[in-house]
């Protein structure tokens, strides 16, 4: 494919290293133009290790680089709003990574703005964009596994001992259920293809940690009795777990969100696995992007979803805060 759609990266965040730029660099419609960070020198050495040929010392120098088609802002919580304001002023197609803002209120301004200014915006769930996920909802509704009666989701770690990082800044937006909460919450509502009423979630407010929510483990209630039951945590053992229990049988996802793309069907015929293809999630995800900004096809998800989603996060923050269920609304 010749056309390309050309991105900038408004800082050097582990993540962009590691995946979403390297996912872009081998998807068929992407590449990297330009990175920028506070410190030239850091974009100097990333553009230099990840070969991007431009390498700006502020994130206002790439937004006014008209060469640049879309940015993706892999920044700290607290400054994906203002950043996505900023690019959307600018003309610039926006992949903000999650979650999409500090609140949904935050969030609604960012979709507001990004369509009045005419580009597109998307969170960057890069999971939702492998195929598995049709697959695994094409055998719930298949009838394979029954009706559902409920789902459990699991995204823990370990990285306590870094007491530096952003991630246990509260006023930046630390915390587990911002951070890898959002991961089964946000694959409950996929699958279900609905959003829940309420929830209820207990947590470990951390004052090692600026008190953010270093451990959290919580439900969401969903229509005709069903729930998500989850667990979220940087202060535990690594586990990155989804199950969709039926009448007749589950689905077991042992790795839900990142490596392995394998999952299992388990019913009275037997356990299979359902082999899937090893496709890189971040490539897909910069190509449904680009998709959308050419209007080859609508937005896999329209960006409507991420303000419902961040609804979730509120509520599931402030019944950790009040010690109750809360009520969506």
């Amino acid at each position: 494919m010749s056309k390309k759609l050309r991105w900038g990266v408004l800082g050097c965040a582990g993540i962009a290293k590691r995946s979403v730029i390297p996912g872009i660099q081998g998807s068929q419609t992407g590449e990297v133009a330009a990175i920028a960070s506070r410190d030239v020198a850091k974009a100097q050495e990333t553009a230099e290790q990840l070969n991007i040929p431009v390498a700006y010392g502020s994130y206002e120098e790439l937004l006014n680089d008209t060469s640049i088609d879309a940015v993706y802002i892999p920044l700290p919580n607290h400054l994906h709003m203002e950043w996505t304001l900023r690019a959307a002023q600018a003309g610039k197609h926006v992949l903000c990574e999650k979650p999409i803002a500090l609140n949904a209120s935050e969030a609604a301004r960012m979709v507001e703005a990004c369509a009045a200014a005419g580009v597109h915006l998307a969170e960057a769930f890069m999971y939702r964009h492998h195929p598995r996920y049709e697959v695994i909802k094409n055998i719930i509704a298949s009838g394979e596994i029954g009706e559902v009666r409920g789902l459990h989701g699991t995204f823990t770690f370990n990285n306590a001992g870094d007491s530096n990082n952003v991630r246990y800044r509260k006023e930046w937006g630390g915390g587990s259920i911002y951070d890898v909460g959002c991961y089964p919450i946000s694959a409950a509502r996929l699958l279900l293809g609905e959003e829940p009423e309420a929830v209820s979630v207990h947590g470990l407010l951390s004052p090692e940690h600026d008190g953010v929510d270093m451990m959290a483990s919580g439900m969401l209630e969903f229509s005709g009795g069903v729930a998500l039951t989850f667990d979220c945590g940087m202060w535990a053992d690594f586990r990155n777990t989804l199950e969709v229990l039926g009448t007749e049988g589950r689905i077991e996802v042992p790795t839900a969100f990142i490596q392995s793309p394998n999952f299992f069907v388990i019913t009275k015929e037997g356990k299979r696995e359902v082999e899937q293809p090893a496709l890189n999630a971040y490539s897909l995800q910069a190509d449904d992007f680009a998709a959308a900004v050419w209007k080859e096809r609508g937005p896999r998800f329209d960006p409507s979803d991420a303000v419902a989603n961040m609804k979730v996060i509120d509520a599931c923050l402030t019944s950790i805060h009040e010690r109750k269920r809360i009520e969506i609304r």
